[in-house]
């Protein structure tokens, strides 16, 4: 069987040669040759591993928050800083428009290349990022404004200027509170959500994660080094993890599944932003009966029975 990196290179070649041939009676059989392999190789997708799933998560050609912004809000208008210290741009976010009603979006940012990684600083966020956020929820809690948020991150950044500002005080701070904010909260991991740095945004009154996404207390090389100190037991380590969408489901650690094109999203991005705004469309149809302390206690109560679902779940 084809490895899902050989599967997705495999994909990708098949899209750019579908892409160069023009329309037209002379081509309808290539065309038709064409989809059909594409089709066949997609089809090799379907029993992923969960390593194959971080692969996918982590892929490179995968949306980031700005494309998210574009395909499913209008009149997006980015806000900056923390009014402490300085604008981390590895946390985006501002105010936009869903179907005519303003909410505000945040979420965290990766690039598309090598500057743009390093710019984003690997969607890692430092404390002023998670300030950044919070204050954007604050503002969205006095305005009465939903809040959606993009969790796609390897971590928070554990440099030592992070921790000299305050990192750790930072993240605590937005879980707590995130916990009590008066405005529907709804959290979707988009790739990789590792560590207190994805919780960070993710306190939220629906939690929903794409089909190939992966959510976990750190990354699997991290676990691999801490209990067997071999990084390259990544793959057996994202086994016992239990950090796909799917065993998150079973045991009741998220609300929900949206789901990818075979081969995933970054192959038919199109599909996925519509999956999502039908989520969004449902989730705060069904919150805007709910009044903010019951928004609040719904969110808290969630969080607080989590473990007994797991549990229940096993």
């Amino acid at each position: 069987m084809a490895s899902i990196r050989d599967i997705d290179e495999k994909l990708t070649e098949l899209e750019g040669k579908i892409a160069e041939v023009t329309s037209g009676p002379e081509n309808v059989e290539l065309l038709s040759d064409l989809h059909g392999e594409y089709d066949r190789v997609a089809a090799e997708a379907v029993q992923l591993t969960a390593h194959d799933k971080v692969y996918l998560a982590r892929n490179p050609k995968r949306p980031k928050v700005d494309d998210y912004v574009e395909a499913l809000f209008e009149d997006f208008f980015i806000q900056r800083g923390d009014l402490l210290n300085k604008e981390d741009k590895s946390i985006y976010g501002g105010i936009g428009l869903f179907h005519g009603e303003p909410v505000t979006v945040i979420g965290h940012r990766k690039g598309k290349n090598l500057n743009q990684n390093l710019e984003y600083n690997f969607g890692m966020p430092e404390p002023e990022g998670y300030r950044k956020a919070l204050r954007l929820m604050k503002q969205a809690e006095k305005f009465g404004r939903p809040i959606i948020t993009f969790i796609d991150t390897p971590g928070a950044y554990p440099g030592l200027d992070a921790e000299a500002h305050g990192q750790s005080q930072a993240i605590s701070r937005n879980l707590a509170e995130m916990s009590s904010l008066k405005v529907p909260v709804i959290a979707i991991v988009t790739g990789e959500g590792s560590s207190g740095g994805a919780l960070a945004l993710g306190v939220a009154n629906s939690v929903y994660m794409l089909e190939n996404a992966v959510y976990s207390v750190l990354s699997p090389e991290g676990f691999a080094s801490i209990l067997w100190k071999d990084s390259s037991r990544a793959a057996e380590a994202c086994d016992l993890m239990k950090l796909t969408a799917q065993d998150l489901l079973k045991y009741g650690v998220i609300d929900g599944i949206i789901s990818e094109p075979l081969g995933g999203m970054h192959h038919n991005p199109r599909f996925v932003y519509r999956e999502i705004d039908e989520m969004l469309v449902r989730e705060l149809k069904r919150m805007k009966s709910m009044s903010g302390s019951e928004l609040a206690k719904d969110r808290y109560e969630k969080f607080r029975h989590i473990d007994e679902l797991v549990l229940n779940a096993k």
